[in-house]
């Protein structure tokens, strides 16, 4: 089975409230899945390698053996392919995670696309991040 992943993190605040989401297209432009996360307080980074991780998890549960990855997220995608380092120590177990997760996949390509070819992924994260404000809202009413 063959599929395109477009995968995308978000914080408000650099730390803030922040979420991942990834979406799943079949090569007809049909959505397989959409995963959302809430992560809680964290970096953009974070929830950046955090929508890549549970987006792999996803094509790998649903039997995807040929998959195309695009983030918007520069910095992951030249970290993955070795032009960057990961320096920072809170975001190299997630890395780790990732590369063990495409070295799952037969058949796999990631590249770097512009936000505005990554919409699918970036609406989920913002319904997540205003889920969550709503029922934080809600919560101290």
């Amino acid at each position: 089975m063959k599929a395109t992943l477009f995968a995308d993190g978000g914080a408000r605040g650099n730390p803030g409230p922040a979420a991942s989401g990834a979406v799943l297209v079949a090569p007809d432009g049909s959505v397989i899945a959409e995963i959302g996360h809430f992560l809680g307080t964290t970096t953009n980074n974070v929830a950046e390698w955090n929508a890549l991780c549970i987006g792999l998890e996803a094509a790998l549960e649903r039997g995807i053996a040929d998959l195309t990855v695009r983030l918007d997220s520069e910095l992951v995608v030249k970290q993955l392919s070795g032009e960057y380092r990961v320096k920072q120590a809170h975001l190299k177990p997630l890395f780790a995670r990732a590369v063990a997760l495409l070295r799952r996949f037969p058949e796999v390509d990631v590249a770097h696309v512009p936000r505005a070819k990554n919409k699918l992924a970036d609406r989920l994260v913002n319904r997540v991040l205003d889920a969550h404000a709503r029922s934080v809202a809600e919560a101290t009413q």
